[in-house]
């Protein structure tokens, strides 16, 4: 992955990103030290100490921790450019070498643009560590704000906070899409349409109204949230009629599950919270064993869900819309990974380089997915970290060096050795940019 990020443009840009950090010019680039780490938390590694260093030397812990450490609030935002500069190439190499990028998919159907999913996750700490707090689940921790590319599992943008944070904190959501929003090449970001989803904390009426506000900027935006179901909801529910089956997956009926609009039931002092044209559409199943029910449910003898979407009457049917909300749960696997590939652990004391090491982690999930789309194909192109990791990345071999040339033997016999050597193939042909 170290040559992902050459051939992507990202470890020019992060010399450039960090230049003012290096001290002298013998010592090690501190954007060649960013990407390193990058790369370990890809491979799977948790502290500056699992860099290896097979095909070149690495920084070791001492000049590490001081890049870290150098990463204030402006080398931050300048890491963040350097990232949306490498994606805009990574994006135009997977357009010109597969012809498009992958897409998201609901109900057995593609979703059209570009699906960005915002979640939560609590990150437990098991050490005293500056703004970690007390979560609202009991535990210990920081609490970071996470937003996704659903269709190409890029991690876009990622807010550390201290474990005590809302859920709902509009501010916080604000920050976190206007971030995402500026990892998208601008030929996307203002040329394709651009779906928001969501769970119920990110249904705040200021929210929803800012992703409504950046139409005016030129981004044809839209959301689809979930709705917390209360007094005013439970009575249009209870009211509802015309329930119809809802879709899963593959867009086959689903036994037991049923969906029905009700905003013309909801009180009009409600919808007025809520962006003009924003419909609600509620789902009702079967509980599963296991399943959380509240008194409401438990009463009905249904599990109720309700979500809150601007998409237009022309923009599908309920059926599809729903499923294509319910699709919003993938997030949780691009999070699960996620803590398997750096934010999972926080290594240092201080806040300021936590919120480093997370950038690099969102970094490796990056290069990752690159990796994937430009030189994989089938069942590895869209496998999780662990596998990759397994069957790719952690490959037993041999390096040998001779006639000024190093040489990787892979073992003849190993299922994924012709998936390994393709994937060089690719890399060395991939296009460049014109300089």
């Amino acid at each position: 992955m170290v040559d992902v990020a050459d051939a992507t443009g990202l470890t020019s840009a992060f010399s450039d990103a960090l230049a003012l950090l290096r001290r002298r010019q013998s010592g090690h680039d501190p954007g060649r030290v960013a990407v390193d780490l990058a790369v370990m938390l890809a491979g799977g590694g948790e502290a500056i100490a699992d860099q290896a260093g097979l095909f070149g030397a690495v920084a070791s812990d001492p000049p590490a921790w001081r890049v870290l450490s150098g990463m204030d609030a402006a080398a931050l935002t300048q890491l963040r450019q350097a990232r949306a500069s490498a994606r805009e190439l990574a994006w135009a190499q997977t357009i010109e070498t597969r012809g498009c990028l992958p897409g998201s998919t609901a109900a057995g159907m593609p979703v059209a643009g570009l699906v960005l999913d915002v979640d939560a996750s609590i990150v437990v700490c098991h050490s005293e560590k500056q703004s970690a707090t007390r979560t609202w689940k009991m535990t210990f921790g920081f609490h970071p704000l996470f937003c996704f590319l659903d269709g190409t599992r890029e991690a876009l943008a990622g807010l550390l906070r201290e474990g005590r944070a809302g859920s709902n904190t509009t501010a916080d959501h604000v920050t976190v899409l206007d971030q995402a929003l500026a990892q998208i090449p601008d030929a996307h970001r203002h040329g394709t349409q651009i779906l928001v989803r969501s769970d119920s904390a990110g249904c705040t009426h200021g929210f929803l109204a800012y992703i409504r506000g950046l139409r005016e900027q030129g981004i044809d935006i839209r959301f689809s949230v979930g709705v917390a179901i209360t007094e005013p909801v439970r009575e249009a529910i209870r009211a509802a009629t015309g329930w119809i089956p809802a879709l899963d997956a593959d867009g086959e009926p689903r036994d037991g599950a049923e969906i029905c609009e009700i905003t013309g039931r909801l009180p009009a002092e409600l919808l007025a919270g809520y962006p003009q044209g924003t419909r609600f559409i509620v789902r009702r199943e079967r509980p599963h064993p296991g399943a959380q029910l509240s008194l409401f449910d438990t009463i009905e003898g249904m599990r109720h869900q309700v979500m809150a979407t601007d998409t237009p009457v022309c923009g599908g049917s309920i059926q599809y819309l729903e499923a294509r909300h319910r699709a919003h749960a993938r997030v949780e696997d691009r999070i699960r990974t996620g803590k398997d590939t750096g934010f999972g652990r926080f290594p240092s004391r201080v806040f300021a380089i936590s919120q480093a090491w997370l950038e690099l982690a969102l970094t490796g999930i990056d290069l990752l997915a690159w990796t994937q789309h430009l030189l994989l194909n089938g069942e590895m192109a869209v496998a999780e970290p662990k596998k990759l990791r397994y069957r790719l990345l952690h490959v037993a071999a041999r390096i040998t060096r001779s006639a000024r040339r190093t040489r990787l033997r892979i073992a003849e016999g190993w299922p994924w050795a012709t998936d390994l050597v393709t994937a060089f193939e690719r890399l060395a042909a991939l296009p460049q940019p014109i300089t």
